[in-house]
């Protein structure tokens, strides 16, 4: 089984090599990476069609492109012909729930990938300020989630997995709970502080994450409860 990774924070971010070293413990797996030259974040499902994608190649089967995550998709199927059987995206620092699936890059990629009919799964990590990370762990619940969810056969074509892993203190700890789960519907905070009395004015975003709300039987409360959330997404 080839694995096709990429991501929406660069190609050498701590959440993508955690990533690779998840697939890397799969019995016969092998992957290639393709994955922005430089953090895309946020940037949806944005697409580069009306100039030329740079591509450098970082190592065997590695490239970054510079574009965003759904270019990488695209640029590895019909570009460098890569056949995968799986795409996966991230793992994402920081969660990717509800309103967030429109937003994010790392998403961005695996509903491409299943656009395009090949199976697919975005990870991502909730991040609370002033909890140290555990890559290694991530990457550990990364594999043993990936391999379950690998033995299903009911994925529907035209389908992905959106996994969100909750941020839990630093030290041993067995995996969380797998929720299985449907998208917040309720939309995130905003908020805004404002510089300047006068025209122009800077408006900053300065809502929190951790305060939107908590949708009952939601992928944001699982994840924020300390459960890992799992949800199937059509496009």
């Amino acid at each position: 089984m080839h694995f096709l990774l990429t991501n929406d924070d660069g190609i050498d971010a701590a959440g993508l090599s955690a990533l690779e070293d998840a697939v890397a413990s799969i019995p016969g797996g092998s992957f290639s990476v393709v994955a922005p030259a430089r953090e895309q974040s946020q940037c949806g499902h944005r697409v580069t069609t009306h100039e030329p994608l740079k591509v450098e190649e970082r190592g065997d089967g590695r490239y970054a492109v510079h574009g965003t995550p759904a270019d990488c998709v695209r640029v590895a199927l019909f570009g460098l012909g890569i056949q995968p059987d799986v795409v996966l995206s991230g793992v994402n620092h920081g969660g990717n729930m509800g309103q967030d699936l429109v937003i994010s890059g790392t998403v961005a990629a695996a509903r491409e990938a299943a656009y395009h009919g090949i199976r697919a799964a975005a990870f991502s990590h909730y991040l609370i300020k002033g909890i140290g990370l555990e890559w290694p762990r991530i990457s550990a619940w990364s594999a043993e989630v990936l391999s379950g969810l690998l033995k299903e056969s009911d994925q529907e074509s035209g389908s992905f997995w959106n996994i969100n892993f909750p941020h839990l203190a630093p030290g041993p700890l067995e995996m969380p709970e797998l929720v299985r789960c449907a998208p917040a519907r309720s939309p995130l905070a905003v908020d805004f502080s404002v510089e300047g009395g006068g025209w122009p004015r800077s408006f900053q975003y300065a809502a929190s994450y951790a305060s939107r709300p908590r949708d009952q039987g939601s992928d944001v409360e699982a994840c924020f409860g300390g459960r890992i959330s799992v949800s199937r997404i059509s496009v």
